[in-house]
């Protein structure tokens, strides 16, 4: 299904790498979205943070939601390694069925993954001492948050080489 895609006359195959980047994206971010559920509940995983205000009513469906539209957002980066994301599905007006201009999934995933990287790549410099950040109750906690949410930093440069490789097969 997602290894060789028909273009022209020719056929030119998704790099290996690519493939196996993009199948993997969205279980690299699960653990960071499994980090994120119990805040939903309002427990808050060791964090102490004296700024944090009182538990409210649409904090359960905001959590979840930013957890699935982060999984979606994932899964959608396959489309820059298989035939759907080549051409314009039927349901597009104007442009169902004509292919997919190479310069757009190129400009969204480098400006996306420059906006993903600004949002996840700089934790580890507030691990550092750098940025301020959240303490927490103990040494357990502060490593159990670190493993969940330190794979969300590869996001930005994952999604910005996969769209560079997605270019570059397009164009070559």
């Amino acid at each position: 299904m997602l290894k060789n895609i028909p273009v022209g006359d020719t056929e030119r195959p998704v790099p290996r790498w690519a493939l196996r980047l993009a199948r993997a994206l969205p279980l690299i971010l699960l653990p960071h979205c499994l980090w994120r559920l119990p805040f939903a509940f309002d427990f808050r995983m060791g964090t102490v943070d004296p700024a944090a205000g009182p538990y409210v009513w649409w904090a359960t469906p905001y959590v979840f939601g930013l957890s699935l539209i982060t999984e979606a957002l994932a899964l959608l980066t396959l489309g820059l390694v298989s035939g759907w994301g080549e051409v314009f599905p039927r349901w597009v007006p104007f442009l169902r069925g004509r292919r997919v201009p190479p310069l757009g999934p190129l400009i969204a995933t480098v400006l996306g993954g420059l906006v993903l990287f600004g949002l996840f790549g700089l934790q580890p410099l507030a691990w550092a001492g750098v940025f301020d950040e959240v303490g927490f109750s103990n040494g357990w906690w502060e490593a159990l948050c670190r493993v969940c949410v330190s794979p969300a930093a590869l996001w930005g440069p994952i999604t910005i080489a996969l769209g560079v490789a997605y270019y570059r097969r397009r164009t070559a």
